[in-house]
Order: structure tokens, then sequence, then C-alpha cells
């Protein structure tokens, strides 16, 4: 008997690596997405309007209640009768697992405030009493957060590297899928004037050290795609890196999938400077491109970019990637086979058949 499935998913603002994969996932497995909040606008941009989206109602803007409604919402829900397998993705919509089984957790990270970025999560904080205030949220959610791990009946990587993370944070093995790459939607055109940089507008993707490197290379171009959700904390983030762009810095904010597609087909390369990436889909899709990436040496860019090969991996340093992005520009088409031979280990069709495969296994 074919299987009725829901997808779980935090919330569908602004689009990451994590939302085309659970919106892809919908499509193929003729599945409902189950979220909080809801862009439409963001839907119909990337051509996923088919989609059915049922939102449990809206999270509080501001963080850490956006986090702590969003949890209460999935951990009140209750959509057992209406379906028979449920998958799980993103931080908080595991909550929702106690009362929906079978069921597996397609992980892209565990909360990383929680773990890993814990001590610097507390340390951003601008006073004693904010500190305060996030030590103590991040203690009680974490204890949650452990427990409701224990209501997943299986666990789905989306890399080694956040792999690792799982054992780290909740003594769990754990299979790895990589995400898909549908490489049948990008194409080539030229090595244009312009680097590009794909990514949501967060703190951790440090935007400022590419802002620093094209200042010292103002003969380069480069043009920076991505939103930001209103409220969270990107969005003081987003203000005061505007207030400093270099006049060779071109910010576009969330395009549609087709300028998107557009873009990398017409880019010289791309940058990638995220602290520990968990695993990073615009690599693959650079590449699915025809175009190579320069890429800091950490997390998930370790798992796709092939160094010499596909683009440059190096430290997190201005020198350091002012002379990578000058290296690559000399001959970009150098790197134009290496990169559509590794995006198609990455292709949609083997991750939908090891999906597949997973499902049918429980």
């Amino acid at each position: 008997m074919k299987r009725k499935i829901a997808i779980f998913h935090d919330y569908i603002g602004s689009i990451g690596g994590g939302e085309r994969v659970v919106l892809m996932l919908a499509r193929e497995l003729k599945a409902d997405i189950i979220t909080t909040d809801v862009d439409r606008d963001s839907l119909g941009k990337l051509g996923y309007e088919d989609i059915n989206v049922i939102s449990l109602g809206r999270t509080f803007k501001y963080p850490p209640l956006k986090q702590i409604s969003a949890s209460l919402m999935f951990s009140r829900c209750d959509f057992l009768n209406h379906y028979s397998f449920f998958i799980f993705s993103g931080n908080w919509a595991h909550y929702a697992a106690r009362k929906h089984k079978p069921n597996m957790w397609y992980c892209h990270t565990p909360v990383r405030a929680f773990y890993d970025q814990r001590e610097k999560m507390i340390a951003r904080q601008p006073n004693d009493l904010r500190k305060l205030a996030a030590s103590s949220w991040i203690t009680c959610h974490a204890w949650f957060d452990r427990r409701s791990i224990g209501d997943l009946e299986r666990i789905i990587a989306n890399s080694q590297n956040v792999e690792q993370r799982i054992r780290k944070a909740y003594d769990r093995s754990c299979t790895v899928i990589y995400p898909p790459v549908d490489t049948s939607r990008f194409r080539f055109k030229e090595y244009g004037e312009f680097w590009l940089s794909v990514n949501r507008i967060y703190p951790e993707k440090r935007l400022e050290l590419q802002f620093d490197v094209f200042r010292r290379l103002p003969e380069q171009k480069l043009v920076v795609v991505g939103g930001y959700a209103r409220g969270d904390h990107a969005a003081n983030y987003y203000h005061e890196l505007v207030k400093d762009m270099p006049e060779n810095v071109e910010m576009r904010g969330a395009v549609s999938e087709e300028e998107l597609i557009d873009l990398y087909a017409r880019c010289k390369g791309l940058i990638c400077t995220a602290v520990d990436e968990d695993f990073g889909l615009t690599p693959l899709e650079a590449m699915a491109s025809g175009k190579p990436v320069v890429a800091v040496n950490e997390g998930g860019f370790k798992e796709t970019v092939v160094q010499g090969k596909t683009g440059l991996l190096v430290e997190a340093k201005i020198d350091e990637l002012v002379k990578a992005i000058k290296e690559i520009s000399k001959d970009p088409q150098k790197y134009k086979d290496a990169c559509k031979k590794r995006a198609a280990d990455f292709d949609t069709s083997i991750f939908l058949d090891k999906i597949h495969k997973a499902i049918l296994a429980m």
C-alpha cells in the first residue's frame, strides 16, 4: 500500500538549501508540508505553488520566542490519522515526533546555538542580563531538544560533518544522504564580469569577510543573493552590513529561481565563507553551471569542493581569499568539465533513490 506522507518543516520564509530540499521532496513523494510561518511569495518565486503547505499558525517575530512558539506548535499538533509516514526537517519540527510515527528526521544540523556555537551565541549578547537570559534559554530548550530526539525512529544526516555533530550532541548513529542538486536545471552561458555569493543574510555566513575581500579587489565585482527573515537575529546584521558596503558589491536580495539560475550561468565563480557550513548546496549549483568555487576550508565545503579541480579551499582570511579569487579569475574555463562532473555525483536522482530506499526499509 502506498504511504501518504507528511513532511514537517520549521518555517518557510527566506529560502535556503533546507527549504529547497523539503519542497523538492514534497513534490517527488506527493507529500504535504506542515509548517508554521509561510511566505507564499517565496514559494511562487521557486515555482512550488503546487505543493500543499499547511500552516499551524504564525510564530512570534523575535528570538527566542520565535523558536519556542514553533516548538510548542509542533508538539501540540496531531495529524496521525491523516498520514501513514512522517518526515521531519529543521530544528523545531521534530517536536511533533512523539505523536507521529513511523518517522525519520532528515537533519540539516542539530541546533548550533545549543551545541557547537553555544558559547559564541551567549558572547554575542550585548550585556550581562541578555547573556544570562540566553544561557538560561539554551540550557532549558536544549534539554527538551535532546528529549525530543528520543522520539525519532531514524535519523539521516545531510553530510559527514552533520553526522559528527549528531553523534556528539545526541550520541545517536545515523545514515548520511547528501542533499540533491537538480543538474538539469542549471546551464553555462559565460564567465562574466562578476563573482556570485548565494546565502541567507546571517552572521554565520560571514558576508563582512566577503566585503573585505572585494575591497581589496576593486577590479572585480561581487553580486550577493539572499534574504533574511524579518525579526530574527539577522535583521540587525543586515542593516549594519549595508551601511559599509563596497562600491563593487551589489546586494540583490531574494530573487526568483529563473534569475538565480541565470546568475549562476553568467558569473565568473562562486565565493562561500560560512562558518563550518552544515553541507552547502550552493557550491554544487555553481558547479552544475560549470563555475568554480572559492570556499573556506571548513565544514561541508570540504565534502563537495575538490581542491584544485573544481575550485580552491582556503583559510577564512582576507589574504587567502583574495589570492584564490585572483588565481581562478586568470582562467576559470579550466575548471568547467571537472565542475560539471562533480555536480553529477550529487544529482537529484541519486538522492531520491536513497530516500525511497530509506522509507521502504522502515
